[in-house]
């Protein structure tokens, strides 16, 4: 298939928020998030043209942004000797109760090991098992077996 900018430019517009949600999963600081999303579509670009059209384009998406998290993750386990620059606000931070509970939803799935995140966050989109299983290249059955196995894990989390 050949594509254009403007092709490309609309599949970003119509991804963007997938994507970011996939690179804020794997982050805890902006700065990090805003690096992976452009490396996302960096990877997007270049693989763009070779696009064979064996799944949906947001199914592709959806592969490209998680491949690229999980390998900037392995790079930072490699490189861990950095040291995180500190704001004086913190942009993060709300306190009502719903973003409490988002908040501690979300480090306890920052505990679980990368491509069991990228399961139950693409559950959390309301995503088909079939969907799931499409992007991480699994069957079905193993989809629906990891996300029981998964909920059990945070629940447990949520107990101690």
């Amino acid at each position: 298939m050949k594509y254009s900018e403007k092709e490309f430019t609309h599949l970003v517009k119509q991804n963007k928020s997938s994507i970011y949600t996939v690179c804020y999963m794997f982050s805890n600081d902006a700065d990090q998030v805003a690096d992976m999303f452009q490396e996302t579509l960096i990877n997007l670009w270049r693989g763009f043209e070779k696009f064979k059209g064996e799944s949906s384009l947001s199914t592709w998406v959806y592969r490209v942004a998680l491949n690229t998290c999980i390998s900037n993750e392995r790079k930072k386990k490699r490189n861990s000797s950095t040291l995180p620059l500190s704001m004086e606000m913190n942009l993060w931070e709300d306190n009502d109760n719903n973003t409490r509970q988002i908040r501690q939803l979300r480090e306890r799935i920052k505990l679980l090991a990368p491509f069991d995140r990228a399961i139950i966050l693409l559950w959390l989109e309301d995503m088909s098992y079939q969907e799931i299983a499409s992007i991480v290249g699994i069957s079905v059955k193993n989809v629906s077996v990891r996300l029981l196995r998964i909920k059990e894990q945070l629940k447990k989390m949520s107990q101690q």
